[in-house]
């Protein structure tokens, strides 16, 4: 069958190169229509993600083993002299014959005139490529970056920016290494000692995450879990855990969540409110916002009501009627590009128009919060300008708000703005900053 999850692997590569899909869309859709062994999908979704991650660093050493530079060939080619490149120089367990030996069977199938070339290219890579001259990290530190953590060089100037060369370097050595998922566990129906029992009684092992009390470290594939189900627990980072706590929402309050799709926060928020009082999880995309009905109903959640909203047009009716708000902004994403690796190639300059769509949403909503009340600003990003500049901005438009100092998961906030970094706190990179409204 290490046939066919390969061919289907190329086959998603070819959709994703040819179509511009997201890889988690193309992932979900294949599993879903392949007939799978556990064993292969993993297979599978290791080799289709991983040569998304790496693609700039696979056509950098293809292009000194082939003729022809690898942007230059058909997309068939292309997709597929990655994949083997992938297998050859990042999978340890895969035999280099095996991965030459398979491409050069679909090869013949998909574009039988590149058999040939495809199995030299990759002959010569197998022989060579312990040899290859990779970019100086002195003289060439941007390209450096690059090709070593394969991220596109305008990205790569991005975060040097704001964080220098060594910095960037630890950040995107970090995103790698993130190979375990983070469980919340539903506090309305189980502990969550109870539910790391239970998870070993189905052979799972779990870690109690550091920070916040209701989280749970796993590594193994949780999709399949009973437990998740069931409702006892769903699926959040442990920043996004943090981010809930810090705005301390109490049972019987009114609370409104802006931006809550898919709506993990929103249960995080019910949660800690037991279920108790008004949460309206607002979003603009109305087709989304089933996965949050769908999710709480299976939380046994009933307080959280939906409506398709823009956070960033006014609703005179929503006036000063919440105690507590939570906006997750929207942003570039780039704290989370270790589980959406096709982040690292977004467009900068699409980046750079964030802070005027984020300002819009925070100075709209934030008049929705009643006097005295608390706001919690957040977003999964690394870049300044979509997190403290964005805060100094608004205040300095805004004198009714004023940050608060807090503490969560004993990690002090004095200046009440908090940045959370994969390599040192081992969630994602995610800023989370602590609002009051005057009385």
């Amino acid at each position: 069958m290490i046939l066919g999850v390969r061919r289907a692997a190329y086959n998603s590569l070819l959709r994703l190169e040819k179509e511009s899909r997201y890889s988690n869309l193309e992932t979900d859709l294949t599993l879903k229509r392949e007939a799978l062994s556990p064993a292969d999908r993993r297979l599978y979704t290791l080799l289709v993600y991983g040569v998304v991650e790496r693609r700039i660093t696979l056509d950098y050493v293809l292009d000194r083993f082939s003729k022809k530079k690898i942007s230059e060939l058909d997309p068939e080619v292309r997709c597929l002299l990655r994949l083997a490149a992938y297998q050859i120089l990042f999978c340890d367990r895969i035999p280099q014959s095996a991965a030459v030996n398979e491409s050069v069977k679909i090869a013949k199938e998909v574009r039988a005139s590149a058999a040939g070339y495809v199995n030299g290219v990759l002959r010569s890579l197998c022989s060579g490529k312990d040899s290859i001259q990779y970019p100086d990290k002195e003289k060439q530190p941007v390209l450096w970056l690059s090709v070593k953590y394969s991220y596109p060089e305008e990205m790569c100037r991005l975060f040097v920016k704001y964080h220098g060369i060594e910095r960037t370097a630890k950040l995107f050595a970090a995103f790698e290494k993130q190979d375990y998922m983070t469980l919340r566990v539903n506090t309305l129906k189980i502990t969550r000692q109870a539910l790391a029992e239970q998870l070993a009684q189905h052979g799972i092992n779990s870690e109690y995450t550091p920070y916040s009390p209701y989280g749970l470290k796993v590594r193994a594939a949780v999709s399949d879990l009973s437990e998740l189900a069931e409702g006892l627990c769903f699926v959040q980072d442990e920043a996004s855990q943090l981010c809930a706590m810090v705005l301390g929402a109490n049972a019987n309050e009114t609370v409104i969540d802006t931006c809550a799709c898919p709506g993990g926060k929103s249960f995080s928020l019910a949660m800690e409110m037991e279920n108790k009082g008004k949460l309206y999880s607002f979003d603009l995309h109305a087709n989304k916002l089933s996965l949050v009905e769908k999710g709480a109903e299976k939380l046994g959640i009933s307080i959280i009501e939906t409506a398709c909203r823009s956070g960033a047009v006014y609703e005179p009716t929503l006036a000063e009627s919440a105690d507590r708000m939570l906006m997750d902004l929207p942003c570039s994403g780039l704290g989370v590009m270790a589980k959406k690796p096709d982040l690292r190639f977004k467009k900068v300059e699409d980046i750079g128009r964030l802070p005027e769509v984020q300002f819009a949403i925070l100075q709209n909503s934030a008049r929705y919060l009643k006097k005295g009340g608390r706001l919690v600003v957040s977003t999964c990003t690394l870049a300044k300008a979509e997190n403290e500049d964005l805060i100094r901005r608004f205040l300095e438009n805004d004198t009714d708000f004023t940050l608060v100092p807090f503490t969560v998961g004993g990690l002090d906030a004095p200046c009440g703005m908090l940045q959370l970094y994969p390599d040192i706190h081992g969630t994602d990179g995610f800023f989370i900053a602590l609002l009051e409204k005057k009385k």
